[in-house]
């Protein structure tokens, strides 16, 4: 779970040995080291850097300190850092419902009736600080979507098809009524539960523009004002509140990007001018990451560096960001084309913007209503739509695309070996969820370019597999038991590449219903991999490929079959999706996305196989278009039931595991390669 401020968050260089010497002491050696902050700026850091994620680099850190410290003052600044946290209050939060009473509380204080929450922070991402888990705190959801609508006497909580099992398990009913975000969204709510007359307000940073004006009609159907805040309700009563996190804004190798930031600025700024607009405003930190080539650690598991940038129609960039996050080298490396300003100052450049009376760009996914008022009102011609980096962002160049298959060899090796040891483990019994996905996160750790996890893993056990987003917590992870289905589904992000790979495997004997919808779900894999489509094809229209033989049997499942993937950036990546809503983005060549079709039966088990694949030009038909599998790992032949498998879905799952034991064999030796030569053999 996400460590909201409600206690003391222990890092994992909390056990470090060495005894802080003190402050006089560390002030000597910050200044011997030429350290980029004295002592007292190390304190003012030091809030942020305990708001930002830990993940696999405890000390990444200090990369706001000093460039290429010695061992001594890395020790002491560990020290520093467990001394101060040391001295921070712990927060102790009220229950759920106290939390909501004080909500409500406050909610009447400033003159409103209800309030919108979603899960998103200022830039809309999936993946958000620390700060920015309101929905988590008025209701102890974990996911990664969803909405909440507080009113005075009752409230709901809005998710998707991914959360529908966990939502019930993580949010108390005599609190929150559960409604389906698609089907029974908060507009439909607002006339439902509202009336005439009152006010509803919501925090226009946290939605879009879009979002806000589906409110808004919504109300005005019925009598109701919608209301922007100044001073979000949720964070006046949030004692606690962890702050904005520091991590370090770091230079992204051109050897990894393929392409120099001035040319991606120039080629941006050309197509700005093209279309007769003045300047973008970027406010997708995955978009500003890729644009400048540059990577943060402000989220978990991601890497981006928070804040916001204008792209002129000359190339130049404003950056608004803390500028606390900027080592010398990453200055060095923006160059006198961006200008650097905080993030105070933003709203004065909208306005600037706008008062120029110029056709500004905005992303009609991750502007938020505030900077789109801002710049309207201001005299701006805001024209919302797809970010302009969103597409040469997603159709990766030849370097990226060879440095992910370099990242899927080596990450596929790491799963490789889990499943070895996995198989060899699960049969004696006793091991539990927890310990089955740190085993594998050990193993991924020492592959090169390895930077983190791109994704908590799931680590799902029986019953738990059927909770597509589940993950396992202390107190109420399962232990794998003999003849189930175990989902891993897991990830890494490396310098060269993101990858994302779920496997499903049968720990002892599986039922034969186990097998027939395990068969079902690799044989929507196979059609979606063998796929070949024209120039022009959207994900929407290949999505029932996946899904044709669940929907022989009568079965489907709840969620889309593949979304788009980073260059060591999100996991999660659009504007390319394969799903059962329409889409307008046709798939091109480069953009990486996943195959990924499932099936969950709701107390008893969940299956899901998925492979990352990069769209390419056919090589035998020049106007068509095919996918190549990235990621190389056994698939569970025991799971399988061959009888369902066409001759040609057989020689496609021999000739991929021929292809995992050329690629991740020479990697191997001894017991895992006996056992991956076991587990690729043809069937």
């Amino acid at each position: 779970m996400v460590n909201l401020g409600f206690d003391m968050a222990t890092s994992p260089d909390s056990g470090c040995r060495e005894a802080y010497q003190g402050d006089d002491a560390l002030a000597v050696m910050l200044k011997k080291h030429q350290a980029h902050v004295n002592l007292t700026m190390l304190a003012d850091l030091m809030p942020g850097v305990a708001a930002a994620p830990v993940d696999e680099r405890p000390d990444a850190w200090i990369d706001l300190v000093a460039e290429n410290p010695s061992p001594a003052l890395v020790a002491q600044l560990r020290a520093y850092r467990q001394h101060w946290l040391a001295g921070q209050p712990a927060a102790a939060q009220p229950p759920i419902a106290a939390r909501l009473q004080r909500l409500r509380a406050e909610l009447a204080a400033q003159g409103l009736d209800g309030f919108v929450i979603g899960r998103a922070d200022d830039h809309q991402g999936e993946y958000v600080p620390r700060a920015a888990e309101r929905l988590q705190f008025v209701s102890g959801f974990t996911g990664s979507a969803g909405m909440a609508l507080i009113l005075k006497d009752r409230a709901a909580i809005f998710v998707d098809g991914r959360y529908t099992i966990q939502v019930k398990e993580q949010v108390d009913p005599s609190l929150y009524i559960y409604r389906h975000l698609v089907t029974e969204p908060v507009e439909a709510y607002i006339g439902e539960a509202m009336i005439a007359g009152q006010k509803l307000g919501f925090d226009p940073r946290l939605f879009t523009h879009d979002q806000a004006q589906r409110f808004r009609a919504a109300g005005t159907k019925i009598g109701v004002d919608l209301m922007a805040v100044v001073r979000n309700p949720v964070d006046a009563v949030w004692d606690g509140r962890p702050a904005e996190p520091l991590s370090a804004m770091l230079p992204h190798d051109i050897a990894y990007a393929g392409e120099a930031a001035g040319d991606k600025r120039r080629r941006l700024a050309a197509r700005l001018k093209q279309e007769g607009r003045k300047a973008a405003v970027i406010s997708a930190p995955d978009s500003l990451c890729w644009l400048l080539n540059v990577r943060g650690a402000d989220v978990p598991r991601t890497p981006f560096a928070l804040g916001y940038a204008i792209l002129h129609d000359d190339a130049r960039v404003d950056l608004f960001i803390d500028r606390r996050k900027l080592p010398p080298r990453t200055i060095a490396h923006l160059g006198n084309e961006v200008a650097i300003a905080q993030p105070d100052s933003f709203a004065d450049a909208l306005q600037a913007l706008g008062g120029a009376g110029a056709a500004i760009a905005t992303d009609a996914a991750t502007t938020s209503a505030w900077i789109h008022d801002r710049l309207a009102q201001a005299g701006a011609k805001v024209q919302p739509g797809e970010c302009i980096c969103a597409l040469p962002k997603a159709a990766k160049n030849a370097t990226e695309v060879e440095g992910a298959r370099r990242a899927h060899a080596r990450d596929g090796a790491a799963v490789t070996r889990y499943l070895a040891w996995l198989a060899g483990r699960a049969p004696k019994g006793g091991l539990r969820e927890i310990e089955a996905s740190d085993k594998l996160a050990s193993l991924r750790h020492p592959a090169d370019l390895f930077r983190n996890l791109s994704f908590d893993s799931i680590s799902a056990a029986g019953p738990n597999g059927a909770i597509p987003h589940y993950h396992a917590m202390p107190e109420t992870q399962r232990e794998i038991p003999l003849n189930s289905l175990y989902l891993i589904d897991s990830g890494g992000q490396y310098l060269d590449g993101t990858t994302d790979i779920t496997r499903t495997v049968a720990i002892g004997t599986p039922t034969p219903e186990m097998k027939q919808c395990f068969t079902r779900v690799l044989k929507g894999h196979i059609a979606l991999a063998t796929a070949r489509f024209p120039k022009g094809t959207t994900g929407s229209a290949l999505d029932a490929l996946a899904r044709r033989p669940l929907w022989d049997a009568g079965l489907d499942y709840d969620h889309g079959t593949g979304h788009g993937v980073g260059s060591y950036l999100s996991v999660h990546e659009g504007p390319q999706r394969i799903s059962k809503m329409p889409n307008r983005v046709a798939l091109e060549p480069g953009m990486i996305i996943s195959n990924e079709p499932g099936y969950y039966k709701e107390g008893e088990f969940g299956i899901r196989i998925e492979n990352l694949v990069v769209v390419q030009p056919s090589a035998q038909h020049p106007n068509m278009l095919e996918f190549e599998t990235l990621t190389l790992a056994p698939i569970d032949r025991n799971a399988i039931e061959k009888s369902l498998l066409t001759p040609d879905e057989i020689a496609w799952l021999n000739a991929y595991h021929a292809r995992v034991r050329e690629v991740i064999g020479p990697q191997l030796d001894g017991a895992d390669k006996d056992w991956l030569i076991e587990a690729t053999r043809a069937i």
